[in-house]
């Protein structure tokens, strides 16, 4: 009689292999997509690996990822695997506390190790950078390989070695011949492992690195404004690299042992796969590197420039063109905040161009970090909009050349927003319960309480504590009351979904919304806004000065600014571009979030105030909290 099989237990395996590979697929699927969404669908398209393969960056990146876990996995393997041999012949005192030892890196949070390695490459004087992350992969790589290997050691008989040698075998021939082909199926395990966590690493390599090197990890981290699609394509083919390399190991085992049979060599049989294995890591490799070659030309031949500007702030040809143009080489390193790239620039790291807002112009300016612009180097200031010229962070444009502006505003559903209530209530409409539950807050101190003191009719750079306090009143009651819900860069996919009503958004990402939905809209309340603009400047410590001009005035001239502005979608400082893209015709034409508002009295350039910062910060801090109670 059959037993009755319950099938609880086939259900959840399904559900399970489902819930690991379905996120697989879909972003399989989404490397394909003809848009920019990451939710929609619009079409198929190759669009995106053409972009992948065109990318420089992104290329350098994948290169750099495979190229560190290859030699991570090869020299952790070799010394985990001699010092779990060794360790099996120590005293039992010395292989237990060198197994506690072992086994503290891995249960040490990866901040904690991160944040050692940084401070050890810094007292030592180390410039990181490739070298430096390769070390650091190497380092954690280690304990993962003895883990693995030392199982297989203790299930070995101990005496081997020495009736290897009683049998004629040197110690060398014992270890290679008698031990090793014992404890090739813990080698390999270790070496997956090895690779695995190399391959996967963000935080360590994100604190060791330096001088523009960067692994994908890091490069999707500081997409800081919308993850490019193209990252779906470049993920797509890591796994396809990872599912070939499995094949190969499962396969060529079972090959090799045939092979065995008539030729007596099964002692190769795992040999051969990991062979196989990183030699088609090492060719990928060398195609990426050739793919992510550029010509060059003859004026700063040889040079490089190092640029430190916001992920996702640079448009699709740019960088490429003035390789080609000058011959140089553009080392681009990202930051996702203001205060990310000062703690840089504090700490002396050089760079010969930094990107920052205007409040963080006026403190490094005042701070002593930025070298006075010499104007009969720069042939731009002409072509700039007369909006983002002469502002106060910086009269006569001495330190910055202006790079994008344009305001912080509300983008709304025009289905389900009324424009008689933004016109009627401005930022109060983010407490109208009309609304409850359908608005983004934007997770940023400084934008959220312009909303508020401009909602309460104050300046947003106000420094009394008083109307701070109010400010800070309305915020709690628009967390505690609404069910916003606070959230940084995904506003922009959301928002282009229409999955909330309304959110406070930047204008150029504004653009980009209303570009992907003809049904949002974005709207300037007659109280005022943030009237931003972000600027190129060169630090006092940059090397190639020089350079620097030519790329600030590559980078304001038509073709650099238009290439720019119109994939990123944030206004051009250069006015030609400007009115090209928003005119009839243009990419952005009928989008008003494109072109800033420029006659309304009450909008205001944020001033950098230290005091009044830390108390916002704190502030901010404590809404958060509220917010998440509130759920």
């Amino acid at each position: 009689m059959k037993k009755n099989k319950h099938p609880f237990g086939k259900i959840l395996l399904i559900l399970t292999i489902v819930f690991f590979y379905l996120p697989i697929i879909y972003m399989i699927i989404f490397s394909f997509n003809d848009g920019k969404s990451l939710t929609k669908f619009t079409g198929f398209s190759l669009h995106w690996y053409q972009h992948m393969m065109d990318s420089g960056d992104m290329m350098s990146a994948l290169s750099t990822t495979f190229s560190v876990a290859i030699i991570a996995t090869i020299i952790s393997t070799i010394i985990g695997t001699i010092t779990a041999i060794g360790l099996s012949k120590s005293k039992k005192i010395i292989r237990d506390l060198m197994e506690q030892v072992n086994n503290l890196p891995m249960m040490n949070p990866e901040i904690v190790t991160a944040i050692g390695f940084m401070l050890l490459f810094i007292t030592f004087k180390i410039e990181k950078g490739y070298v430096t992350m390769l070390l650091a992969h190497i380092a954690f790589c280690i304990p993962y390989v003895i883990l693995s290997v030392m199982p297989k050691i203790r299930s070995l008989d101990p005496n081997i070695a020495d009736a290897a040698m009683d049998l004629g075998a040197t110690p060398w021939q014992a270890l290679t011949k008698a031990i090793v082909p014992q404890i090739t199926p813990g080698i390999i395990s270790g070496a997956l492992i090895a690779f695995t966590m190399s391959i996967d690493d963000f935080i360590i390599s994100y604190f060791v690195t330096g001088r523009g090197v960067k692994n994908l990890s890091i490069v999707v981290y500081t997409m800081s404004k919308r993850v490019n699609p193209s990252i779906n394509a470049v993920s797509t083919l890591v796994v396809v690299i990872i599912t070939i390399a499995l094949v190969i190991i499962n396969i060529a085992p079972v090959v090799a042992s045939k092979r065995a049979k008539k030729e007596n060599v099964g002692r190769r049989k795992f040999v051969y796969p990991a062979t196989a294995v990183v030699c088609a890591l090492l060719a990928i490799v060398i195609f990426v590197n050739i793919s992510g070659n550029r010509a060059a030309s003859k004026p700063f031949e040889g040079q490089t420039l190092h640029i430190y500007n916001w992920g996702e702030y640079t448009g699709e040809n740019i960088i490429n063109d003035f390789q080609k143009e000058t011959g140089a080489t553009v080392v681009m390193e990202n930051f996702d905040s203001n205060e990310q790239m000062y703690i840089k620039v504090a700490n002396g790291e050089s760079y010969d161009i930094l990107v920052p807002s205007d409040y963080m112009i006026q403190r490094l300016i005042s701070e002593g970090y930025l070298q006075k612009l010499d104007h009969s180097k720069l042939d731009c200031l002409d072509k700039l909009n007369d909006g983002v010229k002469n502002l106060a962070y910086d009269p006569g444009n001495e330190y910055s050349i202006p790079y994008f502006w344009g305001t912080v505003g509300i983008i709304y559903d025009k289905t389900k927003v009324d424009i008689e209530d933004l016109k009627k209530e401005g930022y109060n409409i983010f407490l109208d319960e009309k609304y409850k539950g359908d608005i983004y807050l934007y997770d940023s101190e400084r934008d959220s309480f312009m909303m508020a003191l401009k909602a309460l009719g104050y300046s947003m750079n106000t420094t009394n504590e008083k109307e701070i306090q109010e400010a800070y009143d309305w915020l709690l009651q628009c967390v505690q009351t609404m069910d916003s819900e606070i959230v940084m860069d995904e506003i922009i996919d959301n928002m282009a979904q229409g999955r909330k009503a309304l959110g406070l958004i930047y204008s150029g990402d504004a653009t980009y919304v209303m570009a992907e939905n003809e049904n949002m809209g974005y709207y300037l309340p007659e109280s005022g806004t943030n009237l931003w603009s972000d600027a190129m400047v060169i630090p006092k410590n940059a090397k190639n000065p020089e350079l620097a001009y030519a790329f600030i005035n590559y980078a304001s001239d038509y073709d650099g600014a238009y290439d720019n502005s119109s994939y990123v979608g944030y206004t051009a400082a250069n006015k030609e571009v400007m009115d090209d893209l928003s005119k009839v015709g243009g990419e952005f034409e009928g989008i008003n979030a494109y072109i800033p508002r420029s006659d309304n009295q009450n909008d205001e350039i944020f001033e950098y105030n230290e005091d009044t910062k830390k108390i916002i910060s704190d502030l901010w801090s404590r809404v958060k909290i509220a917010a998440s109670n509130a759920k």
